[in-house]
């Protein structure tokens, strides 16, 4: 049960939207982890930067999302900042998504920007 209560937690999240960055927080690659266990979910998530005032915020999203899945009991959302999150994090809809709204496919230009930095 635990899987596939994982799997619609996981639906759940799609759901929810950076206000920022106008994709879903599991294409943009921000969901690290989700444990569930006999009906408790913890959630390891991180933001696209640290220190990032919207926070609060979303973490009241994600805890709102994750207890409307039948079968979760509590939710905690932890917020970690190993490793930090880069665009290659992002799903090949999350990438997509970004291209379609900015013009641009960020992780190319991520990669072209890195890879400029350390010459």
């Amino acid at each position: 049960m635990s899987k596939e209560l994982k799997e619609r937690i996981l639906k759940a999240l799609k759901n929810v939207y950076d206000p920022e960055i106008p994709i879903n927080i599991v294409d943009l690659g921000l969901i690290y982890d989700v444990i569930v266990k006999d009906g408790h979910v913890k959630i390891r998530m991180t933001l696209t930067a640290p220190g990032c005032p919207i926070y609060a915020f979303l973490q009241q999203l994600v805890e709102s999302a994750v207890m409307e899945v039948e079968g979760v009991e509590d939710v905690e959302v932890e917020f970690v900042w190993d490793p930090p999150w880069t665009p290659l994090r992002m799903t090949k809809e999350g990438r997509e998504a970004y291209k379609a709204i900015f013009g641009y496919d960020i992780v190319e230009v991520w990669r072209r920007t890195m890879g400029a930095s350390q010459k």
